[in-house]
């Protein structure tokens, strides 16, 4: 049986897209998530896993579902917060920082050993080419994450892939919620997004790392 791919964030509704987009190209999955368990997921789950915390992170991919080793990683775990500068909170830059990036470092330095070759994915923005009002703290994650993907591909050159995904609006329930449906229409769909992800992963971009791919639909 070929290697899994592990989804971080796999509980999500971006994550969740992601797994069955991979599942259905006939990759096994392994999904990891904070929440204990997640509906209909087409592969093994691993719930309740803080990947905020190196030590439960390591300990999450040391699981028997890993013993063999990996294909590759999707780091889609992460979050979002509108708040400004002015009114917001300091400790919401901590907490954008440990969900965006502390995330997506955790899994990548627990992947990496597991990994023969392969990809990893991480899951950045288009916004963090430039903050608008209310977007500094998440952008400054964001950044963080286009940064450690770029170090990260240029220390395991040769051996592992490393790549980003910018996207822009994501059409989820929750955006829609937030934001209206006026312009849903615009927006990035998250399969949309999960191509450009499984895509990375494959064979098919053996020649792409380091690379941080704008995925912004029709905004």
């Amino acid at each position: 049986m070929s290697k899994p791919i592990v989804v971080t964030g796999a509980a999500g509704f971006l994550g969740s897209v992601v797994a069955r987009e991979l599942a259905a190209a006939g990759h096994a999955v392994v999904g990891i998530d904070l929440a204990p368990q997640a509906a209909d997921f087409p592969g093994t789950f691993l719930g309740g896993i803080d990947l905020t915390d190196a030590a439960a992170t390591t300990a999450a991919f040391a699981a028997p579902a890993l013993a063999g080793g990996i294909a590759g990683l999707a780091s889609i775990a992460g979050g979002f917060r509108w708040e400004t500068v002015m009114d917001g909170s300091p400790d919401s830059w901590d907490f954008l920082y440990r969900i965006n990036v502390r995330t997506a470092l955790n899994a990548a330095r627990a992947a990496v050993p597991l990994l023969d070759g392969g990809a990893i994915v991480n899951v950045g923005a288009a916004a963090t080419l430039k903050a608008g009002m209310g977007m500094g703290a998440y952008t400054a994650s964001k950044s963080g994450v286009a940064r450690l993907t770029e170090a990260l591909a240029e220390e395991l050159k040769g051996r592992v892939r490393v790549n980003a995904v910018l996207p822009s609006i994501l059409d989820t329930p929750a955006n829609r919620a937030d934001m209206g449906e006026a312009d849903a229409a615009k927006w990035v769909r998250p399969a949309e997004l999960a191509a450009v992800v499984a895509f990375l992963l494959s064979d098919a971009a053996s020649a792409v790392t380091g690379a941080c791919i704008p995925v912004t639909g029709r905004v």
